[in-house]
């Protein structure tokens, strides 16, 4: 069974800088797609940036474009999300998902980290 784990999040100020870490266990992680989502209180989890197989970046959401980056080190089973200029309405929990395929953008993600709570103050 696939687990993710992100760590990382913290409590920063805006403009600061932030990298949050997904860690695979108990499955590959180099074939799949990889995606970051957030979740900021009272609002639907949104998708914000994700990076192919081949480390090639899938897309970034308008609000993050430019200001994060994704990339990942297969070696350790690792994804990151490099968060830089952070603002106050970057304060959500973030979360890391991978595809329930290999090699494909298509299918759906289905394995999950619990989270990690990122915190800008203005």
């Amino acid at each position: 069974q696939v687990q993710l784990v992100e760590s990382g999040g913290g409590l920063v100020q805006a403009g600061g800088s932030l990298r949050l870490s997904c860690a695979a266990s108990g499955g590959t992680f180099n074939t799949y797609t990889v995606g970051w989502f957030r979740q900021a209180p009272g609002k639907e989890r949104e998708f914000i940036a994700g990076i192919t197989w081949s480390g090639s970046p899938t897309d970034y959401a308008d609000s993050v474009k430019g200001r994060f980056t994704c990339s990942r080190d297969d070696a350790n089973n690792i994804v990151y999300l490099q968060m830089t200029t952070l603002k106050p309405g970057d304060t959500a929990v973030y979360y890391c998902a991978r595809k329930r395929l290999p090699f494909t953008n298509s299918a759906p993600f289905d394995y999950w980290g619990q989270g990690t709570q990122v915190t800008v103050s203005s």
